[in-house]
């Protein structure tokens, strides 16, 4: 009876003791059961628990990685001795608080696998929950972001700044450098996060890379920037194209050009900026050269006239500036030889001729005669020469009289016109008269008239010669 009445009387300690024992056991994790994280970044896993009261003293917690054996990984208690095996990349939170938040930084593809949460308080033999973590680490892909504080102005500073979404703060930083053909050699901003830039028209269209290294051996990314500078118009040129010939070349302003009359002319202007400049003609005074200029800068003139004669002046408009270019536009016309022709004066007097000759060309044309192998200029005893010139430039008409003594023997008469680009001549054979005939007759004026024609085919033929 004693025995048994001592056996009731312990028989609730030890169901006390059993569901103690079985409390001590049961651990709550609240955490996400997978987490993935690229080599070299940062991820926090939140994490919370709960467990049976009992115990005293300060409550510890601790990391694992599951295999063979188990791995510590991070731990609030000093105290361990395996607490010198824990991994620098994990850190736990505070498990006083039942905070087993697991922050995960600069992790390495070895560090996959499974995890699990532990937590002891006092003397108290640790509990495990059955939670397990998967945590993934893959290879680094993620690029930095490039931040410009605002849109880049040839000649004005700018303020570049580089960083890497997922880079813990607080821990060691990564290492930023940049590269590229719009810095400056030897620049202090080279390796660092933020960079001033000063960028010149040049350096539109180059590229900038930002370069992250992480504090792993060959762990980097990086990302490439293409420049978009904005700079007013430069290098103003003109361009000709005449017919299927384009004959690209830089006219300075005020330069002349000189057209042929009926030509067909383009004329291309360009400038170099960002964004591209308004491109304009203007005509003279400043009225636009075509009813609708574009902004494409050209100018088309299909049949060039004298009236086209004058300054040519292209306009390039951009908010930064502007610029123009003007030029002269001179038109000029080939030279034509018309004549020589003759007919006499009066057949009862000594027998003299007047002789006519003309020629049309701009730069204005100069005529002279030849008699034979004499030059005849001005008045002389066996000549007279007159030269008019019309208004315009275009026509240079001359009179020759030539007195019957000239006409004793077959001579050469040629009429030469000569400008500045040309020379042309013409000529007649002067036939003498024959014996028992007046001295100027019907058969002179045939000769003249034949010789004409001859002069005629050797001028077509010559002019054929030119041609080709």
């Amino acid at each position: 009876m004693l025995l048994l009445l001592l056996l009731l009387l312990l028989l609730p300690l030890v169901w006390a003791g059993s569901l103690k024992a079985t409390a001590r056991h049961e651990l709550h994790v609240q955490a996400p059961t997978s987490v993935t994280v690229q080599e070299g970044l940062c991820v926090l896993v939140p994490c919370t628990f709960s467990s049976p009261r009992g115990g005293q003293g300060p409550t510890h917690g601790s990391w694992f990685k599951s295999g063979s054996p188990d791995v510590l990984v991070a731990t609030n208690y000093l105290g361990k001795k395996r607490n010198r095996n824990t991994n620098p990349s994990f850190h736990l939170g505070d498990p006083a608080a039942n905070n087993c938040t697991l922050a995960i930084t600069s992790p390495q593809k070895e560090d996959s696998g499974e995890y699990y949460f532990c937590m002891d308080r006092g003397k108290n033999r640790t509990h495990c929950g059955r939670h397990m973590l998967t945590v993934l680490v893959r290879e680094l892909t993620q690029a930095p972001n490039i931040e410009v504080e605002a849109s880049l102005q040839a000649g004005r500073p700018s303020l570049l700044t580089c960083s890497l979404p997922g880079a813990c703060a607080g821990l060691v930083p990564p290492t930023i450098s940049w590269t590229g053909a719009a810095l400056r050699p030897g620049s202090a901003w080279h390796d660092s996060a933020e960079l001033q830039l000063t960028p010149r028209p040049r350096d539109h269209g180059t590229h900038l890379t930002c370069r992250v290294s992480l504090c792993r051996p060959g762990v980097s990314t990086e990302r490439t920037l293409t420049l978009n500078v904005t700079y007013a118009p430069q290098n103003l040129t003109v361009g000709l194209l005449r017919g299927d010939y384009a004959e690209l070349r830089g006219l300075a302003n005020g330069s002349s050009l000189p057209v042929l009359e009926g030509e067909s002319l383009r004329l291309l202007c360009a400038a170099d900026s960002n964004p591209p400049a308004r491109l304009s003609w203007a005509w003279g005074s400043g009225a636009p050269a075509t009813p609708r200029p574009s902004n494409t800068g050209v100018l088309v003139l299909p049949h060039v006239e004298f009236r086209h004669e004058g300054e040519f002046t292209c306009h390039a408009q951009h908010p930064l500036g502007s610029q123009r270019v003007s030029l002269h536009l001179s038109v000029q016309s080939p030279l034509q030889l018309l004549g020589p022709s003759c007919s006499p004066e009066d057949e009862d007097a000594d027998g003299g001729l007047l002789c006519s000759c003309s020629a049309r060309a701009r730069p204005a044309p100069a005529l002279r005669w030849r008699l034979g192998e004499q030059l005849l200029e001005g008045s002389r005893s066996n000549g007279s020469v007159e030269v008019t010139l019309d208004p315009w430039g275009l026509w240079a008409n001359s009179s020759l009289r030539l007195g019957g003594r000239a006409l004793s023997s077959a001579l050469t008469l040629s009429c030469e016109a000569r400008n500045a680009r040309e020379a042309r001549s013409a000529a007649l054979l002067l036939l003498p008269r024959r014996a028992g005939k007046p001295a100027l007759g019907k058969e002179f004026v045939l000769g003249a008239v034949l010789g004409a024609g001859a002069v005629g085919l050797l001028a077509l033929f010559s002019g054929f010669i030119c041609f080709l």
